[in-house]
């Protein structure tokens, strides 16, 4: 790419790493930023520089937090005795959106998948059965994504703890098989979490 500079270039190629963005997508960004303000520019460049600084996974759940405790397991209102297990932080967003669930999360931060080199010692299942294990949890909803990897991950967590006094459902199947619950609409979601079944 001789006809730009090198920054420039640089800009490109670092925006072309993000997921879902192709080379012209990262173009067209690039342009967009050279032809903002200094000050606009630089207050997206600040944005990640304090999510990189600041953010990390809460100590509980593995949400993501600015302290020791994320916001819902530092809110006294939330019913501690149902865990709602997800995959990602963005899952637990999108059932946060429905407005019907007031328990807990705890974020698996991935799914088991041995052809993508993801074992079960990679993710938090450890700490998940160390939670229920502890004996205040009554349920726990397996709300992983309904694909292949997310219900094989289901099912190894539920035959984890199918020996712990713990009832386990599953998110209700209104989210069609091979969706990923982050693009799930509102009412689909909360028909699922409405429906859930006995795992």
């Amino acid at each position: 790419m001789s006809e730009v500079t090198q920054s420039v270039n640089n800009l490109i190629n670092q925006l072309g790493k993000l997921p879902g963005i192709g080379k012209k997508t990262a173009e067209r960004l690039a342009y967009h930023l050279l032809h903002q303000s200094k000050a606009e520019a630089l207050a997206l460049a600040e944005a990640i520089r304090e999510v990189k600084e600041n953010v990390r996974y809460c100590s509980v759940c593995y949400n993501l937090a600015e302290g020791h405790l994320c916001a819902i397991c530092s809110d006294p209102q939330r019913d501690r005795s149902t865990i709602c297990v997800v995959e990602q932080p963005r899952d637990l967003m999108s059932l946060e959106q429905t407005g019907i669930y007031r328990g807990c999360y705890h974020v698996l931060l991935g799914r088991i998948s041995p052809l993508e080199g993801v074992n079960p010692g990679d993710l938090t299942i450890d700490a998940l059965v160390h939670r229920v294990r502890e004996g205040q949890v009554k349920e726990v909803i397996m709300a992983t994504n309904p694909t292949t990897e997310g219900d094989g991950t289901a099912l190894y967590v539920s035959n984890l703890l199918a020996e712990l006094p713990v009832r386990l459902t599953r998110l209700a199947r209104g989210i069609t098989s091979g969706s990923v619950l982050e693009y799930a609409n509102k009412e689909m979601l909360s028909d699922a979490l409405s429906g859930r079944q006995t795992f």
